[in-house]
C-alpha cells in the first residue's frame, strides 16, 4: 500500500468516528461530557493533516497525524479511567464526595453541576465505553499514520 493510500486511511478513520461521536450526540441523543469534546479536536486535526497530506506529502505530516490520534487515545485512555474509577477526572466533569461538603456548597455544586458528567458511562459494547473504543481505535489509527511516514 502506498503512503497516500496509508494517510487517507488513517485521516478517514478519524473522519468515521467524528461521524459516530456527532451521530450518537444527535441521532442517538447522547450529548457529549467535556472529555468526550477534548477527544473529538485531535480527530479533527488528524482529517486536516490526512487531506492536506494527501496533496503535499511531507514525513512531518504523517508524524503529526500520528501524534493527533496518539492524542485522542490517550485522552479516551484517561476518559475509560475516570469511568471505570481507576482514577479521579476533572472536578469540573466528575462527581465527588460529598461526605464533608456544607449543605450550602452542596446546594451551589448541584446548581452549577455539568449537565453530562465524565464519570458516568452512557454507552458501552462488549463492556467497554464509547471513551474506550475511541482509545482502542485511535491507538490503530497511530499505526497507520506511523506506516504512512515509514513509506
Amino acid at each position: 500500500m502506498t503512503r497516500q493510500r496509508f494517510l487517507l486511511l488513517a485521516a478517514l478513520g478519524s473522519a468515521l468516528m467524528l461521524a459516530g461521536a456527532f451521530g450518537f450526540q444527535y441521532i442517538g441523543e447522547l450529548p457529549p461530557c467535556k472529555m468526550c469534546i477534548w477527544q473529538r479536536w485531535p480527530h479533527g486535526v488528524a482529517v486536516l493533516i490526512g487531506l492536506i497530506g494527501a496533496l503535499v506529502y511531507h514525513r512531518g505530516l504523517a508524524l503529526l497525524g500520528a501524534l493527533a490520534a496518539l492524542t485522542t487515545a490517550v485522552i479516551g485512555l484517561y476518559h475509560a479511567g475516570v469511568e471505570q474509577d481507576w482514577w479521579e477526572g476533572p472536578s469540573t466533569c466528575t462527581s465527588g464526595s460529598v461526605a464533608d461538603v456544607p449543605v450550602k456548597d452542596l446546594l451551589k455544586q448541584i446548581l452549577e453541576a455539568p449537565i453530562v458528567r465524565c464519570d458516568e458511562i452512557p454507552w458501552d459494547l462488549f463492556g467497554i465505553s464509547m471513551a474506550g473504543w475511541n482509545a482502542i481505535i485511535s491507538f490503530g489509527l497511530v499505526a497507520l499514520w506511523l506506516l504512512a511516514a515509514r513509506r
